[in-house]
């Protein structure tokens, strides 16, 4: 029997999830169902119902209403993608009446509102998984392979993630958003995109030791609400240094405050040499990336792959790349239905999204406490500064 699969919230990157799950029926129509949509705004979940019906021929029943729709539908599973505030209130509604639930990143807005979800999840012997797409594409695969398996960089020791930029404020043409309230969004790109790489760099070298870092808006930013001008919170320019148990040292830099010469600079290196990556800060390692050793050999990302899929036996071919599919967000999506089916973790637990956002919050957090943070004390929630007011919004 099908898994039967509830969207909650039908904006921004829920149009990825819902797409994946398409993607998964057409290629294994007997594995997944989607049952209902909801979103405050009914029409985005109509539109949604619509698409669902032009593929499948079903046509998921629509709620405005998350309670509405929990006390009316027989659901295995809910996709969460609303805001990042409503994040653990959704999930935790859900896991109560026995739902499991995959979250979108960052797993909740604060580490309170994150074990919330992990203890709901234990008191009701659910499944709460991260919707984490990136590590799962075949070039993020390689390079933990590449750099914990096959050593072709010896010893990791350091990495270099820094971006420079300017972006011109634009008070009268941007329109705000609830990623520009702290209280809503949880931070800035820090935490937004940011979470992404914590789960990256975790899955490459392991949870880190102590955190430093200093985060700040260097150019006054304001957006458009209804007409008036307000703040728009989030940093602009935010710099980290992050010491793994492992042993590796990293730095994560980032400025769209820095007119007259822009940047770009991702490596990663080892004692035999390093991966010099190819995109942006937050998603990588890419397609592009190349390895470069100290005998002065140059291997490309894209013979990597090759070798790295060729060393896979079949099952664990099927496993990580079901149907060959390679993208990220159905491979997440997969990987949920999956675990809900066979009654197994999903790979990437709430745990690990707390871990994964707990990198981005230790950096908040030693700004604001000026001082190097304990990144144990963060996961567990000792250090809230930072997020104390957050905290005291959510009555968490």
């Amino acid at each position: 029997m099908a898994i039967r699969i509830a969207i909650i919230g039908c904006g921004g990157m829920s149009g990825g999830h819902l797409n994946a799950y398409l993607t998964i029926y057409e290629s294994e129509p007997e594995k997944v169902e989607l049952v209902a949509m909801c979103d405050v705004v009914k029409e985005r979940a109509e539109n949604f119902a619509g698409r669902v019906k032009e593929t499948t021929g079903k046509t998921p029943a629509v709620y405005d209403d998350v309670d509405k729709m929990l006390a009316t539908e027989n659901l295995d599973g809910a996709d969460i993608c609303t805001s990042h505030a409503y994040h653990h209130v959704v999930a935790t509604k859900c896991l109560n009446v026995g739902v499991n639930v995959m979250v979108e990143k960052p797993m909740g807005i604060t580490v309170k509102a994150t074990h919330a979800i992990i203890e709901a999840a234990a008191a009701n012997n659910k499944i709460a998984a991260t919707a984490e797409n990136i590590r799962r594409m075949p070039s993020r695969r390689t390079s933990w392979w590449l750099m914990n398996e096959k050593k072709m960089l010896g010893e990791m020791t350091t990495f270099y993630a820094q971006h420079a930029s300017y972006g011109a404020p634009s008070p009268e043409s941007a329109d705000w958003h609830w990623r520009l309230d702290l209280s809503l969004g949880g931070g800035g790109m820090v935490m937004h995109a940011g979470a992404h790489y914590g789960d990256t760099i975790r899955y490459l070298f392991g949870d880190p030791d102590t955190v430093y870092g200093r985060v700040s808006q260097i150019i006054d930013r304001k957006v458009t609400k209804s007409g008036e001008l307000v703040q728009d919170e989030q940093e602009d320019t935010w710099m980290a240094t992050i010491n793994f148990k492992s042993g590796v040292t990293g730095l994560w830099t980032c400025s769209w405050a820095a007119p007259g010469h822009d940047f770009n600079h991702v490596i990663y290196y080892g004692t035999e040499g390093a991966l010099i990556d190819s995109g942006d800060i937050f998603h990588g390692p890419f397609d592009e990336a190349e390895i470069v050793l100290k005998d002065g050999s140059q291997h490309s990302m894209e013979d990597l792959i090759e070798d790295y899929m060729s060393s896979l036996d079949e099952e664990e071919k099927n496993r990580l790349f079901p149907h060959g599919f390679t993208d990220g967000i159905v491979l997440e999506c997969y990987d949920f239905v999956d675990a809900i089916e066979n009654d197994r973790p999903p790979e990437i637990t709430a745990e690990m999204g707390l871990r994964a956002k707990s990198i981005c919050e230790a950096i908040y957090e030693s700004n604001a406490c000026n001082q190097v943070v304990d990144y144990e004390a963060v996961v567990s929630g000792e250090i809230e500064v930072y997020q104390k007011p957050i905290n005291e919004r959510w009555d968490l």
